[in-house]
């Protein structure tokens, strides 16, 4: 039980790190990749998006104790219910529209979630 907490854990704070860097993103909007190098300092004293990478590696570190405890063909599919957690944040926080093929693919990999749980 323990070890699936954890792995939630890990989950959430991944979520937790794509929406504060999409927030910090936001301010910066679109631009070309030849810009990436120039925009780099910027973005990270970002607040948002300092965050979104502290919280993604701290992700990463309850990561690393989820695979010394448990077999990644099991666990490695259940990170994609962050895939739901951040189609559903992201239509409530940043007010983004979900098309109706966007559910049904969310449902299969909230089914999938759900049969590998069961193995």
């Amino acid at each position: 039980m323990v070890n699936y907490l954890i792995l939630s854990i890990s989950i959430l704070l991944a979520v937790v790190g794509q929406l504060l860097m999409k927030k910090g993103m936001m301010a910066f909007g679109a631009f070309p990749v030849s810009k990436l190098l120039q925009n780099i300092i910027p973005m990270f004293m970002n607040p948002y998006v300092f965050f979104g990478f502290a919280s993604f590696g701290l992700s990463s570190i309850f990561w690393l104790v989820v695979l010394s405890r448990l077999p990644l063909s099991l666990v490695y599919p259940m990170v994609s219910v962050a895939y739901v957690l951040v189609a559903f944040a992201s239509m409530i926080f940043f007010r983004e529209q979900i098309s109706l093929i966007r559910w049904a693919g969310i449902l299969v990999i909230v089914f999938g979630v759900f049969l590998i749980s069961r193995s």
